[in-house]
């Protein structure tokens, strides 16, 4: 069974990761979406509130199954039996970081490979931060999102406001 682990902070998960998540399960046996502690980006959401959200909207694709995880992804990756590791590419400027992170990963596991994803053209300049300001201005996010994540949003943002 091929496995490949995709991590993120999903901070919050936008159409863009869905996309990649959906194409994923073409590619793989299994897809585990893994959601990052990300202790250093101080998150809007918690880690519980990602996880839950994240198992919601892809409960309904077979061969999808979410998780957190702290620490080295490349331990996570061995210990899930994963082959490989899928990142997202948005744009050009992605790239660098990327490719270093795919390099040290490979220095750390040589067996696992990472696997670059472009999100369809329409998601191309989505991001989980764009998504969040837009939100907090009051502007309207359902086209960047899925429904349960924007109702998320909206809670949190109400629940931040009081």
């Amino acid at each position: 069974m091929r496995t490949v682990i995709y991590p993120g902070s999903f901070d919050p998960l936008t159409n863009g990761h869905l996309d990649v998540i959906k194409r994923a399960t073409k590619l793989f046996d299994r897809v585990i979406v893994a959601v990052a502690e990300s202790n250093g980006k101080k998150p809007f959401f918690t880690l519980a509130e990602r996880k839950r959200t994240l198992a919601k909207v892809v409960k309904d694709i077979p061969n999808v199954t979410t998780t957190s995880f702290s620490g080295l992804l490349v331990d996570f990756a061995a210990k899930k039996k994963a082959c490989a590791i899928i990142r997202g590419l948005r744009v050009v400027s992605d790239f660098e970081f990327e490719f270093q992170m795919a390099l040290m990963n490979r220095r750390l596991k040589e067996r696992i490979e990472t696997v670059f994803m472009m999100p369809r053209g329409k998601y191309i300049y989505l991001s989980s931060s764009l998504v969040k300001e837009v939100a907090r201005l009051g502007g309207e996010v359902s086209a960047f999102v899925p429904d349960s994540v924007e109702q998320a949003l909206r809670k949190k943002l109400s629940a931040k406001r009081r």
